[in-house]
């Protein structure tokens, strides 16, 4: 029996080994395939850069081609092959003059003899202008890749305001598997905006508080919006614009001044309002316990905590059944760590010793009682 158990064990790691393979190729090449769409994109976009020679040496070569041999038939009643034409008239553009022809004697054909040098000289001068332009200016090239590689994200999440607390919420996304796009109102510096391309995260710079800032970042196609910047008044603003462009969006806010998260949550329908300050205020207090507070949340007006602490002689919890303690006092044991092993979601019958460190999930108000109770002696 125990034999068949281990090989269905064996069995099930290899499946979701290959589960898990096959889910990260697929991802790689979906990455790829939104890579080479934004490589068209981005390319068309260039295109776009020097439009205006291409479409002078285009008619030029092709209308002013035609044109020519026509005239040339008009005059001396020879048809020059029409797909030979516009190679005369490239020639022309770089002072090659027409094989075996001198400058012709009708006016009308020498006005061709002296304009189509003049175009050459004007696409070639446009063309090399444009690209010592775009060629020095590789902010503007980075932002046009950028603004095309976002183009292609679909049910992704935007973080707002990159400072210290929006890469680290980057971060967390991307562990987790999250397409994201980022947007900032300046450029980053040089080792963030390069962790950001490691990440395979866009950034778009512009102005959150714009419609078209939120459009370039894809707010219509994501399925959630984190606002992490530091000034509330913005924060707010853009929460509000990004409601309006995509009712359907999830948004999440930091906010400094807590009695704005009513008021937020009723109004512009924000899923979650995150106070630095509350949010850092257990963190301080746990540490003065000695306590590690690792994350606190409210549900139904109920603030709740997850926070871990050392099983201390003579505690509450010492020598009892995790079921017990969880039913005489109302809370969670989530983790056990013991002699270097985690049990996560432990089983009921087990007996906690001192020196377990456990992870507890309990109402915020329990806390201090908690403490008091597992540093209590026994006489």
């Amino acid at each position: 029996m125990s034999h068949t158990i281990r090989l269905a064990g064996e069995i099930k790691e290899v499946v979701v080994g290959a589960f898990a393979a096959l889910a990260a190729r697929r991802a790689r090449v979906r990455r790829r395939f939104r890579s080479l769409i934004a490589f068209f994109r981005d390319t068309r976009a260039l295109l776009r850069e020097f439009w205006r020679p291409l479409i002078v040496f285009f008619v030029a070569i092709f209308l002013g081609g035609f044109l020519y041999g026509e005239l040339l038939m008009f005059s001396r009643g020879e048809r020059v092959p029409y797909y030979n034409l516009p190679y005369m008239m490239l020639q022309l553009m770089v002072l090659q003059g027409v094989p075996e022809e001198e400058v012709p004697g009708e006016p009308y054909l020498t006005a061709f003899w002296y304009l189509m040098p003049a175009i050459g000289f004007y696409v070639l001068g446009r063309g090399l202008v444009d690209f010592v332009r775009v060629f020095f200016d590789r902010g503007a090239r980075r932002r046009a890749w950028e603004m095309a590689l976002a183009a292609e994200f679909r049910d992704h999440i935007i973080v707002i305001g990159i400072g210290h607390v929006g890469l680290r919420v980057v971060r967390a996304l991307r562990q987790m598997g999250f397409d994201v796009v980022t947007l900032d109102s300046k450029p980053l510096s040089q080792e963030r905006d390069s962790e950001l391309r490691a990440l395979g995260c866009p950034l778009i710079l512009g102005d959150a508080t714009e419609e078209s800032s939120l459009t370039d970042a894809g707010i219509k196609r994501a399925q959630a919006v984190v606002i992490t910047t530091s000034n509330d008044y913005i924060n707010v603003t853009v929460a509000m614009r990004a409601r309006d462009l995509n009712p359907g969006v999830r948004l999440i806010v930091r906010m400094w001044d807590s009695r704005f998260a009513e008021q937020l949550k009723r109004y512009v329908g924000v899923e979650a309002v995150l106070s630095a300050s509350e949010l850092a205020a257990p963190a301080f207090a746990g540490a003065a316990f000695g306590v590690e507070i690792a994350q606190t949340l409210t549900v139904q007006n109920e603030a709740y905590t997850v926070f871990s602490l050392t099983v201390e002689s003579g505690s509450f919890m010492e020598g009892k059944k995790i079921d017990d303690i969880q039913e005489e006092n109302d809370i969670d044991i989530v983790l056990v760590e013991r002699d270097g092993r985690v049990e996560v979601h432990p089983r009921g019958t087990i007996v906690i010793k001192t020196g377990d460190k456990i992870v507890i999930f309990a109402r915020h108000n329990q806390i201090l009682s908690i403490i008091e109770a597992n540093r209590r002696r026994q006489a």
